[in-house]
């Protein structure tokens, strides 16, 4: 008897259902916070468009409406470049079951994509008398390149038919969301308010500093830098906390995320013809190529005011710095809009009359100077250095990026030449070589020498008024010099002051391997 019960009862559980699982929607964050981080492989240059190869740090806090028992919970909005595998959710009863990125978006390009070899609805315009006209399709190829439909007239191309027409589909699928979205199973013990914190990284956005520079008539440079924060996914963060690293981090090398297949559609019909001339297959593969999408829009660009002979700045909010072990963080004070495909600039600091000296330099190629061609003069290139030190003006960690200098001519900014800035720590040697002389040019002559050894000499000429320091870095540690070497970043390198309208020259010996 009680065997016959414990079968009944066993029969009976296995015929109930499960439990539902309640879907539980979250549309948007309450407060979101975004840390960005440098693109590890830039060295130097700008940003790369499109999908920037930077990441960044996401938390967002919601508040979500939980009930009793099992749930899925839609989180709506998240970063297009999320890495779920990095997704931390904390505040939940019982935490995380399960995680799910939801990675396509909904968009012309991607409803075709779900609905191939699927009956859909063309609805065509007659634009003399304004009649619609509906039929059913079946798509059979596209998006890529264009959109073949069978219809009873047989097989067109989407859009090739002279009239406006557009196809109506039944229904969304369940798989494609309006916005990123990671999901996630849960349980709950009973029904309850809770706030939830949800963080990950996300790749698709960089950071770089750009400074702008201007030049004084001592050498002297007002020096301000902006913080250039670029997000280039189809997400954007409204009054979002935001700062960005500087330095190198230690980041292991992932698969770079794609975007992800393209929302947008574009169509292509038949060069000449009618769409049902020839064989429709041969025609569409052979089409001439859609005309390339149209070039991204340019970097807002920084805004100078020119008063008198100086070029102003009047942030209304600056960066503020703070020490993270090795690393800088910049955080902006306020709350700012990062938006979807969108470059953000706030400023990150300003110092005046940074004292800064300049040098022109030279560049030697050991072995490279033939004694029987003629030599010909090189332009010195002009560099402007300083040490990051207080006592010059700065004396603050200084973030890679590039300068822009200018300096003032009749009360107009004249652009001098950019130059590229590393990273540099207070204490550091800070360079920027903006351009080169036509003033100020070296020659490298090759004479006679030896099996053993090869003979230089180096010229020098100053066209200047005034005089000028002239600096050739010598690569070589055997080098005899007719003149004192000195060694600035560990080689030797020969340093002279060249008179106003002046030269200066260089007896130079190399030892050639045996």
């Amino acid at each position: 008897m009680l065997a016959r019960i414990a079968l009944a009862l066993a029969a009976l559980l296995v015929a109930l259902p499960a439990a539902a699982q309640t879907l539980v929607v979250s549309d948007k964050p309450d407060a979101v916070a975004v840390t960005v981080y440098r693109d590890p492989n830039r060295s130097e240059g700008a940003i790369r468009q499109g999908w920037p190869g930077g990441y960044a740090l996401v938390t967002e806090t919601r508040t979500l409406q939980l009930p009793a028992g099992a749930a899925v919970i839609r989180f709506v909005g998240v970063s297009e470049g999320m890495m779920p595998e990095t997704a931390i959710v904390t505040g939940l009863p019982r935490g995380v079951g399960e995680k799910n990125r939801d990675a396509r978006l909904l968009g012309p390009a991607t409803l075709v994509d779900a609905y191939l070899k699927r009956r859909v609805t063309v609805r065509r315009t007659d634009r003399a008398t304004g009649k619609v006209r509906e039929s059913e399709a079946v798509i059979q190829a596209g998006p890529e390149g264009g959109v073949l439909l069978t219809t009873d007239q047989g097989v067109e191309a989407l859009g090739c038919s002279g009239l406006p027409e557009t196809l109506v589909y039944p229904g969304v699928p369940a798989d494609l969301a309006a916005k990123p979205t990671l999901s996630v199973t849960t349980d709950s013990p009973r029904a309850q308010t809770v706030t939830v914190q949800l963080s990950y990284l996300a790749q698709g956005l960089d950071w770089s500093a750009n400074y702008v520079a201007q030049l004084g008539a001592d050498d002297s440079l007002d020096l301000f830098g902006w913080m250039t924060v670029v997000n280039g996914g189809s997400q954007g963060f409204a009054d979002a906390r935001t700062s960005a690293v500087a330095g190198q981090p230690n980041k292991e090398k992932a698969a770079r995320l794609p975007r992800g297949a393209a929302t947008a559609l574009r169509l292509e019909c038949w060069p000449m013809g009618t769409t049902s001339d020839g064989d429709p297959q041969y025609e569409f593969m052979n089409a001439p190529g859609a005309p390339p999408p149209p070039p991204p829009p340019p970097a807002p660009s920084t805004e100078i005011i020119v008063t008198g002979s100086r070029i102003a700045f009047a942030p209304v909010m600056m960066a503020e710095q703070e020490d993270l072990g090795d690393l800088k963080l910049y955080r902006v004070p306020e709350p700012v809009s990062v938006a979807a495909n969108a470059t953000k600039q706030v400023a990150l600091l300003h110092r005046g009359r940074v004292q800064m000296t300049r040098i022109y330099a030279g560049t030697f190629r050991p072995f490279a100077y033939d004694p029987d061609r003629d030599a010909e003069s090189e332009p010195a290139a002009i560099l402007l250095r300083a040490e990051n030190r207080t006592s010059v003006g700065l004396g603050l960690p200084l973030p890679a990026g590039s300068v822009a200098l200018f300096a003032a001519r009749r009360d107009q900014p004249v652009l001098l030449g950019e130059s590229a800035l590393q990273d540099r720590a207070i204490g550091d040697e800070i360079e920027l070589r903006p351009g080169d002389s036509s003033e100020v040019r070296y020659t490298i002559v090759g004479e006679p020498g030896s099996k053993r050894r090869a003979n230089y000499r180096v010229e020098v000429t100053n066209a200047l008024a005034t005089p000028v320091t002239f600096e050739l870095p010598i690569p070589y540690r055997d080098a005899k010099a007719g003149a004192p070497l000195v060694s600035h970043k560990g080689v030797p390198t020969w340093r002279v002051t060249v008179p106003a309208n002046g030269t200066a020259s260089l007896e130079l010996t190399l030892k050639r391997a045996r």
